[in-house]
């Protein structure tokens, strides 16, 4: 999942507006310059929007609510075709994650 850093928590979905929620993050350091982390997040939302209804679909069929967190750690920059192809294998993982978690207790 590299250079992404994946963290998330699956809980019973409560009373949320929608299954999933989600945040990105680029750091100061790597990207020195604040229009260069904008990018790489605004990127990487792109990327997410185009690609979470695989997930939405997962997760309102368990009755799930998943929070999950992207930290971009290098200071590489990609294109966006890159990035999509990252977000492909991150969230087939995360939906691999979601069906190993079972029903909500």
């Amino acid at each position: 999942m590299f250079p992404y850093k994946v963290i998330f928590r699956i809980q019973p979905l409560a009373s949320a507006p929608a299954p999933a929620q989600a945040g990105f993050s680029a750091s100061k350091r790597y990207f020195k310059h604040a229009a260069d982390r904008n990018r790489v997040k605004r990127l990487s939302r792109e990327a997410y929007r185009l690609r979470k209804h695989e997930l939405y679909e997962l997760l309102e069929a368990r009755g799930l609510h998943l929070q999950v967190f992207f930290l971009y750690s290098t200071s590489k920059n990609l294109s966006f075709e890159e990035v999509q192809d990252k977000f492909s294998l991150i969230l087939k993982k995360l939906k691999s994650a979601i069906a190993q978690s079972g029903e909500p207790a």
